[in-house]
């Protein structure tokens, strides 16, 4: 039988771990190597065996990557998919972020995912085949105020996505970016704890879960498409509004209201679901 070799960015939790998990029940059908730059979380949720390597990356670094890279070949002899996931937020007003952040969320939500896209797709050009799948947002179909640097991050791999798509497609090696709404992962856990107007935007839309975005690997595997947005919907409202930027000055704070109406009733929910398990020990 033979078998698709596939490097996860991300692994250790949300949507990587998931994706990772999901792949693993499909028996020999897959060789994995699972990267996080949290070395011990990646740990505790996989044991590493001939046919599940670990890797602690940094994404930002080309040596790690690289490294990543040799250790699929040595061991697998190809690399079939790369699962571009692991990213960072944080959200806040443009002039009260941190200067440093410029660098941290552009470096690790934009520079990281190209630095492994390029080492791939040069394994996967020789190969003649190949299939890499990048997770951007919405965010990135539209300028999104509170969040604009995650925005300008993710604008550009759905770019640079669609262009290498483009590129690389004569060379038999697709490439996939996956646009999704609001994702219930560690992620919503820090906006529900201590996120303010900043995030409302973020909750104007649906909450998405990790099963939409398994569907989703699947259904690019499958078809091989160079975008899917999720929910399909809200992408054709982010891209009209990305026509027309100016209808943002009108809609933002009744957007803003609405987004943070829904936050606190999530927040209320899940306290309510919290509290309810504490009556129930």
């Amino acid at each position: 039988m033979t078998f698709k070799a596939a490097i996860i960015t991300g692994a250790a939790s949300g949507i990587g771990k998931h994706w990772a998990n999901t792949l693993l029940k499909r028996g020999d059908e897959y060789r994995l190597v699972l990267a996080d730059v949290n070395e011990q979380g990646l740990r505790e949720a996989f044991t590493p065996n001939q046919f599940v390597h670990l890797h602690t990356l940094d994404i930002r670094s080309v040596e790690q990557w690289q490294r990543v890279v040799d250790d699929t070949i040595q061991n697998f002899g190809q690399i079939d998919y790369l699962f571009n996931i692991a990213g960072i937020s944080c959200q806040s007003f443009f002039l009260l972020q941190p200067i440093e952040n410029i660098d941290l969320v552009i470096d690790i939500n934009l520079k990281g995912p190209l630095i492994g896209m390029r080492l791939v797709g040069d394994v996967m050009k020789r190969q003649r085949s190949g299939h890499i799948i990048n997770v951007s947002s919405l965010a990135g179909l539209s300028p999104t105020p509170g969040n604009g640097l995650y925005s300008a991050a993710k604008a550009g791999l759905r770019n640079a996505s669609i262009a290498a798509a483009i590129e690389w497609r004569t060379m038999g090696v697709f490439v996939t970016v996956i646009a999704p709404d609001l994702v219930d992962t560690p992620i919503m856990q820090k906006h529900l704890e201590s996120g303010h107007e900043e995030v409302a935007l973020t909750y104007t839309g649906v909450t998405l879960t990790v099963h939409d975005l398994e569907n989703a690997f699947w259904k690019a595997m499958r078809e091989k498409p160079l975008e899917i947005n999720l929910p399909r919907w809200r992408g054709w409202l982010t891209k009209l509004n990305h026509l027309n930027p100016s209808i943002m000055l009108w809609l933002y704070e009744p957007m803003k209201r609405r987004g943070m109406k829904r936050l606190e009733q999530i927040r209320r929910q899940r306290l309510g679901q919290e509290n309810g398990s504490d009556s129930l020990s």
